[in-house]
């Protein structure tokens, strides 16, 4: 069901509470300010790498050096979906007009539809790691948990058992996952502006496979489209799958006061200012999901804050390598798959 919800905290954050306490010292250190010429000069890189990516794939042409640009467009279009996230969550702009447009514009930019994006990302940040609420645990392919593993039936129940180990060969088919969902959800008639969503949808796809038509021989089209589906993939699921996977699942009425569900359900990944860029301030995971429209340039300064109030509140700050948050993830699936591996009951 589509939401109106907007991607900031519930307004159920009581003042006096743990959470409010701590958005009076976020506030009162800046954090929470717009950083438009941040956003000014990103957004002109990733378009001018974004446009220079097709111009190279123009000049070069009929050679296999164009798969080479495939993988580089790969990572720009990870950078794009990385600006739409930022968009729906106003930290680009404070008003929602031009957090949606230009949403929209970066979200048709990948074939990525906006509206159904924004619902699912929505209802993930209201609960996130819950089991029955959070929409990136549903049990579609992999299984998250021991409870789903026991209840799953056809492809999640014969990759649940070796999950662990299919996990990066499978997000090769993320990409194309990202354009079958967003087609699918244009059936879902209470999702807002789906027409739009559905225009811009075809607009991309029918842009994208022209141009590879046009400047590459069938075959070398085809090759270009793969490789850069699949590494937009691997890329696109490298960039989410360190956040929260392997930390507590929540279940039932399990509902900690909200500065906890963020909180305890979250990894930060350790890193300088090249993992800043490269998985786009996502690395602060509990500062993101604590404070959504913070700008990302200010998670990093929100961190030392954030990081000693919980120590002062006696509250889990998990914070690991990007190698680590990765082992600690397979680990995870591993375990979810185990009851399927203790049986071969036919599904």
């Amino acid at each position: 069901m589509a939401s109106s919800t907007t991607l900031h905290p519930p307004s159920s954050a009581m003042p006096g509470s743990d959470f409010a306490r701590l958005s009076r010292k976020i506030a009162d250190a800046g954090l929470m300010g717009r950083r438009p010429g941040y956003y000014a000069l990103r957004i002109t890189m990733v378009t001018g790498l974004y446009v220079g990516g097709w111009a190279a794939v123009a000049l070069i042409g009929d050679s296999w050096w164009t798969l080479a640009v495939a993988g580089f467009l790969a990572v720009v279009f990870g950078q794009v979906a990385l600006l739409a996230h930022d968009a729906a969550h106003r930290q680009v702009f404070r008003r929602r007009r031009a957090s949606e447009v230009s949403g929209r514009i970066a979200g048709a930019g990948i074939g990525m539809g906006y509206g159904w994006w924004q619902d699912k990302h929505t209802r993930h940040h209201a609960n996130p790691n819950h089991e029955d609420l959070d929409p990136d645990l549903d049990p579609d392919l992999l299984v998250w948990s021991q409870d789903q593993a026991r209840a799953a039936k056809g492809l999640p129940r014969l990759i649940g058992r070796w999950q662990a180990f299919l996990f990066f060969p499978l997000l090769t088919l993320e990409g194309f996952n990202l354009h079958v969902s967003s087609v699918k959800a244009l059936a879902n008639r209470s999702l807002k502006n789906r027409a739009l969503d559905g225009a811009l949808l075809f607009a991309h796809f029918a842009v994208y496979l022209t141009a590879l038509l046009w400047l590459l021989p069938p075959g070398m089209a085809i090759a270009f489209l793969v490789v850069h589906q699949c590494l937009f993939g691997i890329y696109l699921g490298s960039l989410f799958a360190p956040n929260h996977k392997g930390m507590p699942i929540l279940k039932g009425e399990d509902r900690p006061d909200f500065l906890r569900r963020q909180v305890l359900t979250s990894r930060n990944v350790c890193g300088g200012r090249l993992t800043d860029i490269a998985l786009g301030g996502l690395n602060h995971q509990i500062e993101h999901h604590l404070f959504p429209s913070m700008p990302s340039p200010n998670l990093r300064r929100a961190r030392t804050i954030v990081r000693r109030y919980c120590e002062d509140l006696g509250v889990d700050y998990v914070e690991t390598g990007l190698i680590a948050s990765y082992r600690l993830a397979l680990t995870s699936l591993h375990q979810a798959g185990a009851p399927l591996r203790r049986t071969r009951v036919p599904a």
